[in-house]
């Protein structure tokens, strides 16, 4: 069984949730990566920044990204995937949330995280297509 773990991108770097955006947008470009998990002052995951967050809730509002703070683009609730669970899972949980992005955590440490590129190449032909169409559509 291929886990979370076996595909995930491992040392995911957070945005703090008190950084503003233009420094998350520079994180993100430094590290050339899609997305970031945006961790609190608690060291909980509050959620994950992206760059198409970045350009429809800040910059697509007229929003300064010097002013906006990451934190005012977390979700309730992040949505994870355990480091040892399956590709399945994986899958589920994406397919389930809508959600191309995963950080992967063990016990209640950050240790990667999963893209849908990621997911895609584990699963077998028709799941991976499955898991597109599903992501794809509103």
């Amino acid at each position: 069984m291929t886990t979370a773990r076996e595909i995930m991108t491992p040392g995911a770097e957070c945005a703090g949730a008190e950084e503003t955006v233009l420094q998350a947008a520079t994180k993100i470009t430094e590290l050339g990566v899609g997305a970031l998990p945006i961790c609190g002052t608690d060291n909980r995951l509050k959620g994950v920044i992206t760059d198409r967050d970045i350009v429809v809730k800040v910059l697509g509002k007229g929003k300064d990204p010097s002013k906006v703070l990451v934190k005012e683009l977390a979700q309730a609730e992040a949505v994870t995937i355990g480091a040892d669970d399956s590709v399945d899972e994986v899958f589920a949980t994406m397919t389930s949330h809508k959600v191309r992005r995963l950080p992967v955590i063990d016990g209640r440490s950050l240790v990667g995280m999963v893209a849908l590129a990621d997911a895609a190449r584990a699963l077998t032909d028709p799941k991976a297509g499955q898991l597109l169409e599903a992501l794809s559509t509103d």
